[in-house]
């Protein structure tokens, strides 16, 4: 038995048409489950079923595994301003949101992250110059920004004490 090209011709071993690839082979070392929802469903982890991708001992190429970790992409901010003393709960809609593991205002992270779905998370500002800042949201398959995505309104500024007081 040999191995042909389409027109006939026998491929020897050390001519065989292939170039290396730098992806590398990967064995899998403990079973790896993939989420669906059930149905259209509305994108939230409950109502999803699970099914096993990769048992246990698997050979899989390095960028297959690295496919599965996709960017995040930043669509919208609500409330897109507050006050430059922090505290407004924004929230935060895109693609693939669920892997998100930090929100930066401006280069300082928020607090309280929670991920309501894989479309929006929750965050809340923390205290920043008055202007307009950069967003950006980070997770293992990279990071996706909108610059001017939140503004710090100013503090309103108190009437000086008139000289009666």
């Amino acid at each position: 038995m040999g191995l042909y090209r389409q027109d006939g011709t026998r491929i020897a071993k050390d001519a065989f048409p292939a170039t290396t690839l730098d992806d590398p082979p990967v064995r899998v070392t403990d079973d790896v489950y993939v989420s669906e929802p059930y149905g259209r469903g509305d994108g939230r982890p409950e109502g999803s079923k699970r099914s096993l991708l990769y048992p246990v001992g698997a050979i899989v190429a390095r960028s297959v595994i690295d496919g599965h970790f996709t960017m995040p992409a930043l669509t919208s901010i609500s409330p897109d301003h507050g006050p430059e003393s922090g505290g407004t709960t924004v929230t935060i809609t895109g693609e693939h949101l669920d892997g998100v593991s930090a929100v930066t205002f401006g280069g300082v992270a928020g607090d309280g992250l929670s991920i309501t779905s894989a479309d929006e998370l929750t965050v809340t500002t923390p205290p920043g110059e008055p202007g307009a800042v950069t967003v950006k949201i980070a997770d293992d398959g990279g990071t996706a920004s909108k610059a001017n995505g939140f503004t710090y309104d100013p503090a309103p500024e108190l009437p000086e004490p008139s000289a009666d007081d």
